[in-house]
């Protein structure tokens, strides 16, 4: 599940500056703002732009004409409708809510700047506050010059693993962010508190911008983590490989890679597994994705409220698969997920359990078997664990009542 990038650029402007205490410059001094920025976004990648970066300034008016614009452009409306459902159905956002509207919102507000890749330019808000515009400047700029050693555009728009996605915003939104923040507080960028004060600070600062603080908290989690845990791999990067960018095949492939240094820096790199679906019995199957460890997690968080129970129940996460079903009786949900041994899986599947009876009060699970199954306002919900392929595995099912209860052939599960 991703949004993309410029969705909290005040929000870590507000940060930097708490830290920067700069003084203000001119609000007609963009020229000057991205003038002095180039040598810095340069010291701190260590990276030399091949072009003069260009830039515009647009009235706020302008600029959110020209982000709806961009978000029609980006945003498949098929896979907003169905991660909507998938979302709704997991219970990570209540039933009634519009992710599409919710993104755009987003989107839109309060921007301070961006860097489209599409048209090689810096957009710049008029009458943004002069304190906020050097942070703005800076990371839109680092934008700018990592466009011209990869194809931002070909990241970014990914298509059926929006966890690798998520990983590689990471990269590109955690770069963007700690380029202004070492400029401030020198090259190791040490917060009172390291970078869990630095996620608290953004929460609580969310605040204070209207269409985050009515966001899920789901989804403000999965806004936030590009940027600050994004921060935090790179500057883990520029420490364990010197000289070197994270870019290309250094790119880590999954949110598990950006969360674990071993997982990324160890030798061999631990690559996610890769799951295939069979066409399903019953049902077709509209649309399946990747969920990832980090959203795992903060689902997991997001229904049962326990921080440490949801970490350890997603730390034994090594792939999965979730698509969005329509039967004759209605649309379901199907979720597996691979584990890296029995006891992991039996952790997640016993998490799955507690999810599901959070998420439909009042559900009483029956086991049968090595699996348990929730009836309930005309649902059935059905949480599995054994092997797949000789790899320990949970699914969870979430099917109108009605339905076949096995709508996939496990045996014909494909994991690479």
């Amino acid at each position: 599940m991703t949004l993309r990038r410029r969705c909290l650029p005040l929000a870590l402007a507000a940060l930097a500056l708490a830290a920067c205490a700069r003084p203000p410059r001119a609000q007609d001094a963009y020229a000057r703002a991205v003038a002095e920025a180039v040598p810095l976004v340069e010291k701190g990648t260590g990276l030399t732009f091949k072009r003069a970066p260009a830039y515009q300034v647009r009235t706020r008016e302008q600029m959110h004409d020209f982000l709806q614009k961009v978000f029609a452009q980006e945003k498949s409306q098929r896979d907003i409708a169905e991660q909507q459902t998938v979302l709704r159905r997991l219970g990570a956002i209540p039933d009634t809510l519009d992710l599409h509207q919710l993104m755009l919102d987003v989107y839109t507000e309060q921007v301070a700047g961006l860097y489209d890749p599409k048209s090689k330019t810096l957009f710049l808000v008029e009458g943004t506050d002069p304190a906020v515009l050097d942070f703005t400047v800076q990371h839109e700029l680092v934008h700018a010059l990592q466009d011209q050693y990869m194809n931002l555009d070909s990241l970014e728009n990914l298509k059926g693993d929006d966890d690798r996605s998520l990983a590689a915003a990471a990269v590109i939104e955690g770069q963007a962010t700690l380029v202004p923040l070492q400029a401030v507080l020198g090259p190791g960028a040490n917060f009172p508190g390291g970078w869990d004060r630095v996620r608290d600070a953004i929460r609580d600062n969310a605040s204070s911008m209207p269409v985050m603080a009515r966001t899920p908290e789901f989804l403000q989690e999965m806004m936030i983590f590009p940027y600050v845990s994004g921060a935090e791999f790179v500057h883990r990067f520029q420490v364990r490989m010197p000289g070197k960018m994270p870019y290309g095949a250094d790119l880590p492939t999954s949110t598990a890679q950006v969360i674990h240094g071993g997982a990324f820096f160890d030798t061999p790199r631990q690559q996610p597994v890769e799951i295939a679906l069979p066409a399903p019995r019953g049902a077709v199957l509209e649309y399946d994705n990747v969920m990832g460890e980090f959203a795992t997690k903060v689902l997991l968080y997001e229904l049962l409220k326990d921080a440490n129970g949801a970490a350890l129940a997603a730390d034994g996460w090594v792939g999965d698969r979730y698509a969005v079903l329509r039967a004759p009786q209605g649309t379901g949900v199907a979720w597996l997920t691979v584990l890296r041994s029995a006891v992991d899986a039996g952790e997640f599947a016993q998490a799955m359990e507690s999810l599901a009876a959070a998420r439909y009060p009042g559900a009483r699970g029956v086991k049968h078997g090595t699996a348990t199954t929730f009836t309930v306002n005309g649902r059935v919900v059905t949480v599995w664990g054994g092997e797949v392929n000789g790899r320990a595995a949970v699914l969870y099912l979430d099917l109108p009542a009605g339905e076949r209860a096995d709508p996939f052939d496990l045996a014909k599960v494909r994991l690479n």
